[in-house]
């Protein structure tokens, strides 16, 4: 059986004493719009955007500006600082290698989850943070499951409690984008990576026809 996280994180949360210092994991500025505004009241937040599976270094920056620009207009801007990562493709590629002709949301998604993730976990720790989680989980076509169990597996490794999400529930994933439609966000139409580049090509290839 499934583990409903919504509940998980909202029963966490209740729980909480004081404001905790949450690193939240953002792969971009619309997935992270609704998160940063659920999250703002309880935590504060250092977010960390790490994504070396993104396809250029052109669109690394390009979504890297608009979540700066983002955090900047929000009204919960005062509970949010930002680090971003270092951009490192290389790590992406010698992680999928082999995996190159995996369907999206195949092995090659989790062991880029994978590698995400546990930057977020060592930065956690590095900086300190009571807890740390993703936004990946707004996406209906990302896993929840799967990254729910990397996130506290790497949690455990690294000593900073994961907090187990499933941030699309409860219409999460629709505020994401009417927030996206507000703030007038650059919004993708694939996930980052080469890979998910060219599928979200075929696809639209395959409508055309």
């Amino acid at each position: 059986m499934k583990e409903n996280y919504q509940k998980w994180m909202e029963e966490t949360i209740a729980g909480l004493k004081g404001r905790p210092r949450l690193l939240l994991h953002s792969c971009c500025a619309p997935c992270s719009s609704y998160v940063l505004t659920a999250l703002a009241p309880h935590f504060d937040i250092l977010l960390f955007y790490s994504n070396s599976n993104i396809t250029s270094p052109e669109e690394y920056e390009h979504r890297l500006f608009e979540q700066e620009r983002l955090i900047r207009e929000l009204p919960c801007r005062d509970a949010i600082t930002m680090m971003a990562d270092r951009y490192a493709p290389e790590e992406f590629f010698a992680a999928a290698r082999g995996m190159e002709a995996e369907p999206e949301g195949g092995r090659r998604c989790e062991v880029c989850f994978r590698m995400r993730l546990t930057h977020a976990a060592k930065k956690a720790r590095e900086v300190g943070a009571d807890w740390f989680t993703t936004t990946l989980t707004i996406s209906p076509h990302k896993n929840a499951q799967l990254l729910n169990a990397i996130g506290q597996e790497l949690g455990e490794e690294y000593g900073v409690p994961y907090l187990c999400s499933d941030f699309k529930k409860k219409d999460g994933y629709k505020e994401s984008i009417r927030l996206s439609d507000v703030y007038g966000l650059y919004r993708q139409n694939y996930c980052g990576c080469v890979f998910s580049k060219e599928e979200a090509r075929r696809r639209e290839a395959d409508r055309e026809k």
